[in-house]
Order: structure tokens, then sequence, then C-alpha cells
């Protein structure tokens, strides 16, 4: 199979088994296998240290791994399964050793947040790690506490890709425009626009979702900034509608907080993608955006962080 994998980043926990089942629909969905990766425990990996020090031959050559053993037996389940499927007992950090797997994949998720940490946090370190630097882009997959979440079907929901139509780059569009073209779904596009503090304007009023075809007219009932962040999305968006004619388009611009919007949509969405760093920032003066980083803060169901490609070449 020669379409890079889908990575499923797995340690027992149920948090993981949820990214799990997401990773092997989407590894369906798109047509490519499925990797599932463990990283060992640090008591597995000193055993593993200590066996190949003393090199004694009646140590097994293989590290026992529980995990995998799991695993195996819950794809063995009787769901349909892509037609390769890998295992591999990574050693290493979590962050580390993920990053390294992840490297030239389609995609890695994982669970956001395992078997560690405290109880109370939305979103584990380790998630956070990788989402931030990883060279591919990385799926988290929230938890039952996040409210309302989404089932990993291949119509569930729309795609939701906050964009800001000068700076978000190609490959963040282009991800979310071929998941919504596998899963046979609508891409809604969410922009903001700043405008000047208005004592009628609602904060949390709905926003309105624009057809295409309405901006051929000018609406009058619009703010001048919605009209020009509308018309520019308009421009942004038209490769990736000829590219993929038969996805639907929805777009949206909202004032101000499009971090806010995104999680806000998040209680309806399929997956939410986010492009991961501010292109025109050096890329290690901000791990990652502002947005990014609200959104897998709080979103209720699963969002994809996209690198640019940049940062992986």
């Amino acid at each position: 199979m020669s379409n890079p994998m889908v990575v499923a980043a797995v340690d027992g926990s149920e948090h993981s088994l949820k990214a799990l089942e997401w990773a092997r629909a989407a590894a369906l969905r798109h047509h490519t296998g499925l990797l599932v990766a463990h990283v060992l425990p640090d008591s597995a990996q000193l055993y593993a240290a200590r066996r190949s020090s003393l090199k004694d031959s009646h140590e097994p050559h293989e590290v026992p791994d529980p995990v995998s053993e799991r695993i195996r037996a819950v794809l063995a389940e009787g769901r349909p399964l892509p037609s390769e499927v890998h295992y591999e007992s990574l050693e290493g950090s979590v962050p580390e050793a993920l990053r390294a797997i992840g490297e030239g994949a389609r995609m890695l998720v994982m669970g956001s947040r395992g078997r560690g940490g405290f109880a109370a946090l939305l979103l584990g370190s380790n998630s956070r790690a990788v989402a931030t630097s990883a060279p591919c882009p990385v799926v988290v997959v929230a938890h039952e506490e996040r409210g309302v979440e989404v089932a990993a079907q291949p119509s569930a929901g729309r795609v939701v890709l906050g964009l800001h139509a000068s700076e978000t780059p190609d490959n963040v569009l282009d991800f979310a425009f071929a998941e919504a073209a596998a899963r046979g779904t609508t891409v809604q596009v969410v922009s903001a626009y700043s405008i000047p503090p208005s004592p009628t304007m609602v904060i949390d009023s709905p926003f309105a979702v624009i057809p295409p075809e309405a901006l051929l007219g000018e609406d009058e009932n619009a703010v001048p900034a919605e009209r020009e962040m509308l018309r520019s999305q308009t421009e942004r968006l038209a490769p990736f509608r000829a590219k993929y004619p038969k996805v639907p388009v929805e777009q949206a611009a909202v004032p101000g907080d499009a971090a806010g919007r995104l999680v806000a949509t998040s209680n309806s969405a399929a997956l939410v993608v986010v492009g991961r760093h501010h292109p025109r920032r050096h890329i290690r003066s901000l791990m990652i955006g502002s947005v990014a980083n609200a959104v897998l803060q709080h979103a209720h169901g699963p969002v994809a962080v996209v690198p640019t490609l940049t940062e992986s070449d």
C-alpha cells in the first residue's frame, strides 16, 4: 500500500482506545494502512536496557508488551480493518518516540489524555507536546469530560476549518478538504474579523453561514469587514473548490474570537482543522499558535493540528 499510513498512538487507556477506533475508521476512509504504536513504560525500557547490558541468553529476546496484546484483541473483535495493520513497541520518551514514527505519516491520532497526569486536565502533556511538534498532522480525540462527542463514522458532522485567508498554508486547507471528501461531507470555513466594539453588538449571537452564490451580490446588512472577509475567503478557497468539486463548502465570518467559535462548532463537527504555527513568525519563537492551542484545550470533539510544509522540510 503506497499511501502514507495512519498512526494510532495507544497506551491501553480508554482514551487511547477511542483514538484507536478513530484511527481505524480514518485508515478505512483514506484507503491506507494502520500503524498502532505504543511507547513502552519506563519499567519495560529499564528491563530491556538491563537485558541488553547483561547479555543474558536465558532472557527472552523481546520485551513483553501487554498493551500490544490488548490492542490486538480489541482489533480482532470483528470490526472492518484496513488491509495492512502493523504494531510497533517504541522506546524513549513518548513525545520523541511518536514524533519519530510520525515522520511521513498521513496523520497521527491520539487521545487528549492518557494514563498519567491529573484527571482534571482537558489536555495531557504528551498530547500537547506531540501536537506541538510532530512532523505530520496530529488528530487529538477528546475524552468524555469534554461534553458532546461525534462518533467516528464516515458522515458524522462537518469538517470545520479555521482559516486566516492570507496566512493559513495550503496544506492545512488541503487536509480539511481531503478529509471532507473521504467522509462525503461539507467543509465549513470559519474566519474571524476585527470590528470596533459596539453597544448593540450581541457577543454570543450565532454566526451566519453564507453560501458562495450569496457573495455575488451586496448584502446591505453585512458590515464592511465581514463582507471583505467573506470575499477573501472565496478567493482563497477557489483552488480547493476546483480540486475537490464534490465537496460542499459553507463560509462563515465571525467578529473577534475565532477560537471561541471553533470550539462552539466542535460540538457538532466530525473534525476541527487548524494550522499549527503562524507562518510569518520564526517557528521556534512560538511553538503553537494561540487559536490552535485554545481549540486543543477546549474542543468537544476531534481536532487536527496541521504543521506547515516548511516546518517538516
